[in-house]
């Protein structure tokens, strides 16, 4: 499915029945990130969407910003499900903390897994390399990809392949990625922290113990700026929760999103 949202349209899909929820993936990622939870969250209708440039979305007139990619996810509330819990990983849950500090009428509740509110010197530096990269040498880019992936996973090594192929078909031919990846790099430039405190409804955030993207350190310093935050963790899984352990994933959204609606 897809809708037009401002200058985009929007590639979606619909998974299971009950209240709605929406879903963001992260970077280099699409909708493809929730199959391992699609249609097996009790009580919950997912719509799963691809954001700004990645999956089934067009890229329209980007400008490689937080605000307008938080701009897109209001935009989809709006035009399907109406106000509805979001729930966001890496950089989908900046996403939804853009739009929930800024839409606080659309998001009543939301689940920010494996995400930060800031980027370092360290980290932009890396994301501007990727970005050169995928710029002048999408082959290499693809096997960056690959290692980039590696290190996302604490245990689902027998599934690399699969998981970079999947990754590589949702970023295609590059330009979403580097739309969002300058995006991330402006976090430097620009923090989210400052934004959080106007958050005002229940907000979930998630860690994985073996998460080197997003460690500890990135869900304290979201969890100290939020008003109304609770933290969670997922035991021996790394960035890529899902596909290191489905089935703790699926428990761990099930019970937050059941919590926010309590």
């Amino acid at each position: 499915m897809n809708v037009q949202v401002g200058d985009i349209a929007i590639g979606y899909s619909i998974h299971g029945a009950g209240q709605p929820a929406v879903f963001v993936h992260g970077l280099a990622e699409d909708r493809h990130h929730w199959d391992p939870v699609a249609g097996r969250l009790r009580g919950w209708q997912m719509f799963a969407l691809d954001f700004r440039g990645h999956g089934e979305t067009t890229l329209g007139r980007a400008d490689a910003t937080l605000a307008q990619l938080g701009g897109d996810l209001s935009g989809f509330l709006e035009a399907v499900t109406g106000p509805a819990p979001c729930v966001g990983f890496s950089l989908g849950g900046c996403i939804v903390m853009q739009a929930a500090a800024l839409r606080p009428d659309l998001i009543p509740h939301c689940v920010i897994v494996g995400s930060s509110s800031i980027v370092g010197s360290r980290v932009a530096a890396f994301f501007e390399q990727r970005i050169d990269t995928a710029l002048q040498d999408m082959p290499r880019f693809r096997v960056d990809l690959r290692q980039d992936s590696a290190g996302q996973i604490a245990s689902a090594q027998a599934k690399l392949d699969a998981i970079t192929a999947r990754r590589v078909a949702a970023v295609g031919e590059g330009r979403g990625y580097v739309n969002a990846a300058r995006a991330m790099v402006g976090m430097h430039h620009t923090p989210l922290t400052p934004l959080l405190g106007q958050i005002r409804c229940r907000a979930d955030v998630v860690g994985g113990s073996q998460d080197a993207v997003c460690p500890r350190k990135a869900q304290d310093i979201i969890m100290a700026a939020l008003p109304h935050g609770v933290y969670h963790e997922i035991p021996g899984v790394g960035h890529l929760m899902g596909e290191d352990n489905a089935e703790a994933y699926r428990q761990m959204l099930q019970s937050t999103l059941d919590a926010g609606r309590a």
